[in-house]
């Protein structure tokens, strides 16, 4: 490396990072014999104990990982009452990265939820030292996020759109401003920041110690140099803790293993999946500067230079994210504790230019250390929380992304109420653990995918195990390239205006509704319920709102319902035996509903659940000549008399027996859907080209199955539905079944809620006096203003290219009377000025309500209707 400064790359003492570090409050290497822990005075000061202090023989709850992950998780669950709460760490508490992190907390996240719980963690930390009696190192610097692009600033811009719906103090300033606030930024090539006052920096092994003390405070038991051997089940139920001292029987157990939980997660009877992979992370530390920066000196992040600086000790820590990230540990367990790994000045020149030329007053600085730490990253630079698939009282806690500190106040506080409740008290679905599937937990993906969620997040779609749109691990085409474009030139363009497959997309929908389009929608969840007499009919009773109760033949749009009313799923169900039901879910809902249905399943060997989403290949003929397509492949009559809507048929196609054909298309369009058995895919998809070609057929995209579905307002889960959304809120109240006697799972909250009326609700709202050409697109996440005041926030948007409007979706709130939610009513949503903000500018637009009436009442099917005479294998 070489620079014109006093920088150094020589390598230091190995016995200097330890006592840098002990002024953060961590041990030095072999001060601390195993035992339990529970000073209540500094760490280093903790009473050594000659024997090992035995190990209880149960508990309710054992926590492996002693980070400040883990110290969390203890401290929420103890906060809320629990009790028997053991914490085992296989080394010394706050040991693996917890003591090497650069201890900011900002809330500057790509998620809503993730800023949230980086609030909740800052508010937390900021009031720890009142409440333990431990300082923490908590000063408020606030930080400035900088931009040297306009895209950049755009997406700040967003981010403090979002930021003050949330109710976060945040700033959009000018690049002068940024000199005022910071003495050594060079401001040159900005073109504005975002100005966050309440962002902190800590001591993280100070915060890791307070957090022990009040949870040990709370009657937690914190035992060192322990480690985590096996964990044993028993039908599916977590039953005990095999650890190096002995066994420990409890009820749940929680991998907040860190660097290790990959590998703990393996060692249990049922293995568990839990996708995250170890990188190296490097960032310096640097002597005093000749006028020794202030601790309240704002945190820099530079996202274009891809660098972080804070004030360290008259100094600079200074650290970033690489372009060529370097995996580590892809095979067996890591150290014990982690410890500083080699330095690698060539890999971390790139960072150390950028941090240069953002301060180039630090060039008469000089260099005390270069850190190397491993940090964990997941397939989509989120972390992994909730109850493992599959195994009961088995909860994670892991794959922080370099934001563990940050994070961990927040989610050990969703993670308790989870296990306290059943659920958290946030939609945390972008973080459940089940949103991953087994495509996701390949060691060899992981290695590839977290060098890439490192060098490009954020980005709505990677290339690593996939070419084209991945969902879940499954491969999906967003529109088709006519000749002489390229993909990722088209993607990468116009991030935030008009893109460049503008008109690509928009022929693909001019054909859907003209002619016939192909979709491949074979990623969608695909399950079977079958019994031996009705029980599978019972169990979709009793978790299903709408009524499962029909003839063979027939589909029922329903939402699974949680016991507060709402959406833990939102599926299509096909009744395709009078015992026998096949389930369509949305693609991520392959290991979430799957759970869900076996949670609630009861012990009976008649009953059999299997998921098929491998057997059968989806294509989605959508189009007014779908009909004329599958009448010549077929020989059969399509039209609506002889096959009405939301019905299902058992056919030939072409060669192919056992084609189940549906009459829906999952965005109001005319069509039909195929599930096609994997064997014959290929020679069906090929007849119905070949057939096609005289109704002008063409393959198309979800983009412009998404531009269809938002026009025709149908809502998605995961993006419009979730836990917290009832049916009454969206206006599909005509799918529940109010008009039976079945106690289905929500039913008394959705009684209770209809009593009461609705206190938010799910509009459409179509932007005016935008234009499309020069003005900002919505993507989601916008605020809604109603009369100049803030009332929702936008969950999906699309252009509509039959409107040539931009249109969103959303929720809105009136403003609430005395403290307490008011209900909406359509006055409320029909008398109201609306607004869309996107990136701080208001867009007038003009609000829908959910128009069910007119568009859906036609399709309710009565289970005294005529059954299906020619649906085969009744």
């Amino acid at each position: 490396m070489h620079c014109s400064c006093v920088w150094s790359s020589r390598a230091l003492s190995p016995a200097l990072l330890p006592r840098l570090l002990s002024h953060a409050g961590c041990w030095a290497p072999g001060t601390k014999p195993r035992g339990i822990w529970s000073s209540p005075r500094r760490l280093a000061s903790a009473v050594e104990t000659t024997q090992p202090i035995p190990l209880p023989s149960q508990a309710r709850v054992v926590i492996c990982g002693g980070g400040i992950v883990g110290t969390s998780v203890a401290y929420h669950l103890a906060k809320l009452g629990w009790t028997e709460i053991v914490l085992l760490e296989q080394g010394r508490l706050g040991a693996g990265t917890t003591r090497l992190c650069a201890g900011i907390v900002s809330v500057a996240k790509p998620i809503s939820i993730e800023c949230k719980m980086a609030d909740y963690s800052n508010s937390l930390y900021e009031h720890l030292e009142e409440e333990t009696g431990v300082k923490t190192g908590y000063v408020k610097t606030g930080s400035l996020c900088l931009a040297q692009n306009q895209d950049r600033f755009l997406s700040l811009k967003r981010l403090a759109s979002r930021l003050n719906v949330m109710g976060i103090p945040c700033n959009v300033i000018k690049p002068k401003e940024v000199s005022k606030l910071h003495p050594l930024v060079n401001i040159h090539d900005l073109v504005g920041a975002l100005h966050l006052p309440g962002d902190a920096v800590v001591s993280p092994p100070d915060v890791n110690h307070a957090l022990a003390t009040a949870a040990a405070g709370h009657g937690v038991q914190i035992h060192e140099r322990t480690t985590v051997n096996h964990v044993m089940m028993e039908k599916g139920h977590v039953t005990a803790v095999e650890t190096d001292r002995g066994a420990i029987e409890c009820e749940y157990f929680v991998n907040c293993a860190g660097q290790w939980a990959y590998e703990l997660g393996q060692a249990s009877e049922t293995k568990v999946s839990v996708p995250l992979h170890g990188c190296e992370h490097f960032y310096l530390l640097s002597k005093p500067l000749p006028e020794p920066l202030q601790p309240s000196t704002p945190v820099v992040m530079d996202m274009d230079g891809r660098i972080y600086v804070r004030a360290w000790q008259g100094g600079v820590l200074s650290g970033g994210f690489e372009k060529n990230p370097k995996p580590i540990f892809t095979e067996g367990r890591n150290q014990l504790e982690i410890q500083t790994m080699q330095e690698d000045w060539d890999h971390f020149e790139p960072m150390l230019s950028a941090l240069l030329r953002r301060m180039p007053e630090l060039e008469v600085c000089e260099i005390q250390q270069l850190v190397n730490c491993p940090e964990s990253f997941t397939p989509d630079m989120r972390c992994l929380m909730g109850e493992t698939p599959g195994v009961h009282g088995y909860f994670v806690l892991a794959g922080m992304n370099a934001s563990g500190l940050a994070f961990a106040g927040g989610a050990g506080k969703y993670l308790a109420e989870w296990m306290t409740y059943g659920y958290p008290t946030a939609n945390v679905w972008p973080l459940d653990i089940k949103r991953f599937g087994n495509l996701q937990s390949s060691r060899t993906f992981l290695r590839h995918r977290v060098m890439e969620v490192m060098r490009e997040f954020p980005r709505w779609d990677f290339q690593t195990g996939r070419q084209w749109m991945e969902k879940h691990g499954f491969e999906r085409a967003k529109y088709f390239i006519p000749a002489g474009k390229d993909l990722l030139s088209l993607d990468a363009s116009k991030t935030f205006y008009k893109p460049d497959w503008f008109d690509i997309v928009g022929a693909e929908v001019k054909c859907c509704k003209e002619a016939v389009c192909v979709i491949d929608m074979s990623s969608f969840t695909k399950f079977e319920l079958t019994s031996t007499d009705d029980q599978a009919l019972a169990l979709l009773q009793h978790l299903c709102a709408n009524d499962l109760d029909v003839p063979v033949g027939h589909i029922v749009h329903t939402g699974m319902l949680n016991e507060r009313g709402g959406y833990e799923n939102d599926c299509s169900v096909v009744r395709v035996k009078k015992n026998s039901f096949f389930i369509i879910s949305p693609t991520d809902q392959q290991v979430h509903c799957w759970s869900w249905l076996k949670k609630h399943m009861p012990d009976d060997p008649q009953l059999h659940l299997e998921d098929v989403s491998w057997k059968y290949t989806a294509l989605n003929l959508i189009g007014p000549r779908a009909m004329d397509v599958l009448g010549e492949l077929s020989y059969v009559s399509m039209t609506p008399e002889h096959f009405p809507s939301l019905f299902c048929k058992e056919m030939s196609v072409g060669y192919a027996n056992g084609i189940r054909v549906m009459s829906m298309t999952h965005t109001g369009e005319p069509g039909f859907m195929l599930y096609i058995p994997i064997e014959y895919a290929l020679h069906v998809y090929n007849e119905v080209m070949s057939v096609g070609q005289k109704y002008g057929i063409r393959n198309a995209g979800y983009y412009a199955l998404r531009s269809l579905r938002i026009e025709k307002f149908f809502a998605f889960w995961g993006q419009d539905l979730d836990p917290f959304t009832t049916p009454l809120e969206c206006g599909r109240e005509f799918r529940v079944k109010f008009d039976t006697d079945i106690d289905f799972l929500g039913r008394a909250s959705l009684l209770h809620q209809r009593q009461e009326g609705v206190s938010r609700r799910f509009i459409m709202l179509v932007l005016e006096d935008h234009d499309t050409e020069l003005d900002l697109w919505p993507w989601w996440g916008e605020p809604i203003y109603r009369n100049g005041e803030l009332c929702g926030t936008t969950t999906s948007s699309a252009y509509s290219y039959t409107l040539e409007r931009h249109v969103c979706l959303g929720f809105v709130s009136p403003p609430s009377l005395d403290g307490s939610p008011a209900a909406v009513t359509p006055d409320f949503i029909n008398r109201g000025d609306y607004e869309v903000d996107i990136a701080g500018q208001r867009y007038p637009a003009k609000a829908k309500l959910y128009p069910f009436s007119s568009l859906f009442a036609q399709q309710r099917r009565r289970k005294d209707e005529m059954e299906l005479s020619n649906f085969q294998g009744k």
